[in-house]
């Protein structure tokens, strides 16, 4: 007869990565997320935006990316793939850490853990939103937007071989938030964590 006490069982901790093209609302969603569930949160945007500044580039606020500055920065990591090395080195750094949520467009598929989740949007509502939060025309942000993407997939291409926004392999969850508004996506992704991430 066992003399062993039943020992408590210890939580795994939390890797979660949030990832989907400009426009899906990410970036607002996983700190939004990441506040809730008590995670630190790491952007691989903002650490890039870091090492634009770095490298002399005037970096404001939200919608930097599609700014002239972000797309020239955009043009020198085509060319010196560094700058995203650097970044997704550090992002695999902090998920050793565990509870961490990594909003990132890499960590999917660098990451061997972790429970990923993709926000989906078509094309014509995420260049609506961009132009909206950026306070330009339609078609001024949907112009930026195909420009940008199209060299954002190439550098991931040519690094990790894969495909942004086509490759779905990687995710535990994807949903489409078309017709959802922020709330909305943040209460199906808090049923989806609680559910199936923080269950022992």
């Amino acid at each position: 007869m066992s003399t062993n006490s039943p020992q408590s069982v210890v939580r795994k901790p939390i890797v979660l990565c949030i990832s989907g093209m400009a426009g899906t609302g990410k970036s607002t969603l996983s700190k939004k997320v990441a506040k809730k569930y008590n995670l630190r949160c790491y952007s691989g945007g903002d650490a890039l935006k870091e090492l634009a500044k770095e490298a002399g580039y005037e970096v404001t606020g939200e919608g930097w990316w599609e700014s002239s500055e972000g797309l020239t920065f955009l043009e020198q990591r085509v060319k010196d793939p560094q700058f995203d090395k650097e970044v997704d080195s550090k992002l695999l750094g902090y998920a050793k850490l565990g509870d961490v949520l990594l909003d990132s467009w890499t960590m999917p598929w660098l990451l061997k853990d972790g429970f990923k989740i993709w926000l989906m949007a078509s094309f014509d509502k995420r260049a609506a939103r961009v132009a909206e939060r950026d306070k330009m025309t339609f078609e001024q942000a949907f112009t930026v937007l195909k420009e940008k993407e199209a060299q954002t997939k190439a550098i991931y291409k040519k690094l990790y071989d894969f495909s942004l926004g086509e490759d779905f392999v990687p995710f535990n969850f994807i949903l489409d938030t078309d017709h959802l508004n922020a709330d909305q996506v943040f209460a199906v992704l808090c049923q989806v964590i609680d559910n199936i991430v923080c269950v022992c």
